[in-house]
């Protein structure tokens, strides 16, 4: 793998991984990786990549990859929120309660958001498993829900 590709693999890792809020924050996480790089070649590479900025909860922004295998960040977003109905937990388990038909749709979007906190996910037609990583919490999860997704109302 090239040294540009290795680059880009890691600005990614990082960007799905953290809320990343600025270039000088992604510059240091870089050098946490090994990684030297200049602010004007992370400025080509953000754009290279199509990164994005989108607000969060606390009326700030961080860095999100707009493009996921040719989908767009915010048309997953949108297919979530268009099945999601509810949200519940059992320790490191969650279930997620959508619409008839919409679990594999609200799945993959979950999957393809690529939040850290999510081992991974199992859907049927209305309901779908989550998995939380060993070490997170339903909090921490909850929370990266809701800086993505906007306001999460259980019925």
């Amino acid at each position: 793998m090239s040294g540009r590709d290795t680059r880009l693999k890691a600005i990614r890792k990082i960007i799905a991984d953290s809320k990343i809020s600025s270039q000088e924050q992604l510059l240091n996480r870089l050098e946490d990786e090994n990684v030297s790089i200049t602010q004007a070649t992370l400025s080509r590479d953000l754009k290279v990549l199509k990164v994005g900025k989108v607000p969060d909860a606390g009326g700030g922004y961080y860095y999100v990859l707009s493009e996921t295998e040719g989908e767009s960040f915010r048309g997953y977003v949108e297919d979530f929120k268009r099945g999601y109905l509810s949200l519940s937990f059992s320790h490191n388990l969650g279930v997620i309660k959508t619409l008839a038909g919409h679990a594999d749709t609200v799945a993959i979007a979950m999957d393809r958001l690529n939040f850290p906190e999510i081992l991974g996910t199992i859907a049927g037609d209305d309901t779908i498993l989550v998995i939380i990583r060993e070490g997170e919490t339903k909090e921490t999860l909850m929370q990266r829900l809701t800086d993505t997704m906007g306001t999460l109302e259980n019925p």
